[in-house]
């Protein structure tokens, strides 16, 4: 698509595929070498999803990737789509296109940038400097872009927090949720971690590591070349059979493994059970330069913590090995606070067309936000580490 918008000398365009870019353009803005590797915003994944059929017109997700360029030159690059629905996003605003729906508007098609399916915090205006002026000026782009296609909102979710105030002072709505991670302050083994917890959660975890692991269940760890097709066949069934029950429809297709598998092999973990030499359970992570993210879990065997010990302990103990900071788990669950992970704040920024509409979004916001610090401080205030933890110099030491 021709020039969708202009700042200055500045000029944004539209991508409607990750293959009108080349690879090293993209990375240099999404990949910058001062900050620790993010698998999400790499070309070779955004690609994936585009080319296995996951991410497309096709299923809602039209590939709608904003370029800023000056004078020929790649100054930042933004993963955005163009949506019919709100599915697989994870910042949930069906009661808005509810809302709008009612007064008569049409809610879709909206503009979303994100990546696809995964609810894991990232930088959505990539620039290839460190450079504010120049993040605020991409998505002041790609807040235009949204205007001339006359679409009713740009939604940009999981935000790094800088980018999230950053947003809000060029007149997004700022909007905050929560998740639950990991830390890792240095951790050698789990029972050093284990010791920092009351007595009470240390000995309910050792019991449930061990009753998941009954009945001969062995866990494997496999990554790089050692991912094989049987592997991806096992994990796929696995996915569907959760996936069907979760949400009617599983968001991945089968051929997106197999790629992500062959183009970016050292970035996948699969955390695979097996008992009586079959493969019962998996757990699909990306591994990122200081975080594992877990993504996907699925199993066609029912037994009692084995997604705990799959999907949380196993990430930790991969986690200490590697010397990674901190494990993100995906999306929602506070009965993770209880195995160790602690509430951290999620952050997305909104562009509203509609001036009635925006301003009750925003009074909206403003409630939920008192809402979710209150709650991540009552968390916090019962978390499962001993009292004479504090919690934000563990948060510090990772920073």
């Amino acid at each position: 698509m021709e020039s969708a918008a202009s700042q200055g000398e500045r000029t944004a365009r539209i991508l409607n595929s990750m293959s009108e870019i080349g690879a090293d353009a993209w990375n240099r803005c999404a990949q910058p070498a001062h900050l620790p590797y993010d698998p999400f915003l790499n070309h070779a994944f955004l690609a994936t999803l585009e080319d296995s059929g996951s991410a497309t017109a096709r299923t809602g997700w039209q590939p709608f990737h904003v370029v800023l360029e000056e004078e020929g030159e790649v100054l930042g690059v933004a993963p955005m789509y163009l949506k019919g629905h709100s599915q697989g996003e994870y910042v949930f605003d069906h009661a808005w296109a509810d809302a709008w729906h009612r007064a008569g508007g049409d809610y879709y098609p909206k503009l979303q940038s994100c990546i696809p399916f995964t609810p894991a915090a990232g930088r959505r205006a990539c620039t290839v400097r460190d450079n504010p002026e120049l993040e605020q000026t991409l998505m002041g782009a790609c807040a235009q872009v949204a205007s001339q296609i006359e679409v009713s909102s740009l939604h940009m979710t999981f935000l790094p927090k800088s980018q999230w105030h950053l947003a809000g002072e060029i007149g997004f709505l700022k909007r905050l949720d929560q998740q639950y991670h990991w830390y890792n302050p240095g951790y050698a083994s789990f029972e050093e971690f284990l010791v920092e917890l009351s007595s009470k959660k240390r000995k309910n975890l050792r019991r449930e590591r061990r009753d998941a692991l009954g009945h001969g269940i062995e866990i494997e760890w496999v990554t790089g070349r050692d991912l094989t097709e049987n592997h991806w066949d096992a994990f796929y069934h696995f996915y569907m059979d959760t996936g069907s029950r979760k949400w009617g429809r599983p968001y991945l297709t089968r051929e997106f493994f197999s790629l992500i598998g062959e183009r970016l092999p050292d970035d996948v973990l699969l955390i695979m059970c097996k008992r009586g030499g079959r493969y019962i359970a998996g757990a699909l992570n990306f591994i990122g330069g200081d975080t594992l993210f877990g993504r996907n879990w699925g199993c066609v065997e029912d037994h009692r913590f084995l997604h705990f010990e799959a999907c949380y302990y196993q990430a930790i103990d991969f986690a200490i090995d590697r010397g990674l900071k901190k494990v993100e788990a995906g999306a929602q669950g506070q009965h993770k606070v209880a195995r160790g992970y602690l509430p951290a704040a999620t952050y997305s920024a909104h562009w509203i067309r509609d001036a009635s509409f925006r301003d009750a979004v925003a009074h909206f916001l403003e409630d939920e936000r008192s809402y979710v610090h209150q709650d991540i401080e009552h968390i916090e205030r019962h978390s499962p580490f001993k009292s004479t933890i504090n919690l934000d110099n563990v948060r510090n030491q990772l920073k």
